[in-house]
Order: C-alpha cells, then sequence, then structure tokens
C-alpha cells in the first residue's frame, strides 16, 4: 500500500494525464460508434433481409480477441492513438446497433398504425413514436457499449495508443506494484463513474412515462 500511495503522490501528474487519455479514446470511440450504430440500425429495421448479414458481420468483428484485433490495426493503419480508437470504434458498434435495430422493432406495431391514422408521415412516426418508445433500449446499448470501450482501452497502451494500460503493463513489466495497482484501480473507477454516469443519462432520455 506504501508503494503505492508513494507513486500516485510523485506520478500525480503523470495520472492525471494518462487517465484523460484513456478517456479521451474511449469517449471518441463510443460517440462515432453511436453516430454510425443508431441510423444504421434504424436502417436495418426497414431493410429486414440485410439485417441479418450486416448484424452478422458485425457479430464476427466483436468475436475477434482485442489482441487480435489491435494486431491487425498495426500493418493496416499502423500503431498510435488513431488505430486504437478505430479498434475501439469497431467494438463499440455491436452493442448500439443490436439494441438500436431490437429497440425500434419491438415498438407495438397498433402504436405505429395509430400514429399513420392520424396522418403521420413515416419519418413522423420513427421521430414521435418509434425512437422515444425504444430510446431507452437504445441508450442501454450506448451504456454497455461505453463500459466495455473503457475496458478494452487498456489494451491500448499496446499499439501505442496511450491510456491506463502504460501503467498495467509497465508495471507488470517492471515487477512495480503501484504503478499495476494505480492503472488497474483508476480504470475499474472509470468503468463505475460511467457505469453511474450512463446510467443517469439513460434514464433523463426515457419519456417519464416509460421510466421504471
Amino acid at each position: 500500500m506504501n508503494e503505492f500511495l508513494a507513486f500516485v503522490v510523485e506520478r500525480y501528474p503523470d495520472i492525471v494525464r494518462i487517465i484523460w487519455e484513456h478517456v479521451y479514446i474511449s469517449l471518441i470511440a463510443v460517440v462515432a460508434g453511436f453516430i454510425v450504430s443508431v441510423p444504421l440500425g434504424i436502417l436495418l429495421t426497414r431493410a429486414e433481409k440485410l439485417s441479418q448479414y450486416v448484424i452478422g458481420v458485425v457479430n464476427v468483428v466483436q468475436t475477434i480477441p482485442s489482441m487480435a484485433l489491435l494486431g491487425f490495426m498495426i500493418p493496416l493503419i499502423g500503431i498510435g492513438t488513431f488505430p486504437a480508437i478505430v479498434a475501439l470504434f469497431l467494438y463499440a458498434i455491436l452493442p448500439i446497433l443490436q439494441n438500436t435495430y431490437t429497440g425500434i422493432r419491438e415498438v407495438n406495431p397498433a402504436m405505429k398504425e395509430a400514429a399513420r391514422g392520424m396522418g403521420m408521415t413515416d419519418l413522423q412516426i420513427l421521430r414521435k413514436v418509434e425512437i422515444p418508445l425504444a430510446i431507452s433500449v437504445i441508450m442501454g446499448g450506448f451504456r454497455t457499449a461505453t463500459i466495455y470501450t473503457i475496458g478494452w482501452a487498456t489494451l491500448a497502451s499496446l499499439i501505442g495508443g496511450g491510456g491506463l494500460g502504460y501503467f498495467v503493463f509497465t508495471g507488470l513489466t517492471i515487477s512495480n506494484d503501484g504503478m499495476l495497482l494505480t492503472g488497474a484501480l483508476a480504470a475499474a473507477l472509470l468503468a463505475a463513474a460511467a457505469d453511474i454516469g450512463t446510467r443517469k443519462v439513460q434514464n433523463i432520455c426515457t419519456p417519464k412515462g416509460l421510466r421504471k
């Protein structure tokens, strides 16, 4: 414990900088995943035949081990922060895409027919009926993707992407328990904070009548 506290006191500026790197690459990957996955998930509900192929491909990407995916990034786009963000972005897609597709599909058809009977266009039905009813499920996918991405981002340091993995893997290599514990503890605390934060966002986005 003394070694851990001494490391935190001595390397405090580096710890803050590396935590910021970790948050930065995770946030960009998840936001990019959200921007791509939500429209794609909605589009797939309108193209059921295409959906099985697209979701199948995304599922295959998800099954690739993290280390292997990062390894693929090196010959394709090199090392550094950008390849790490691309790899994390690919991992962030599936939870959001799957939840968007499922959430929109599970909207009661009677609700959509009622809206159509009121003269709403397809776009209005999507905006005023489907998305509000599915938003809790969609944001559930966003929450899952955020927590997972923060965990996976620990591996980004292996290809020069920065983040808390630097403390974890360097600490392991040089047998520095203080460094190792700092990286592991900070990553765990970030994931817990992300869970709490995204749960609140999910609750805020959900219409009052649908909140549990």
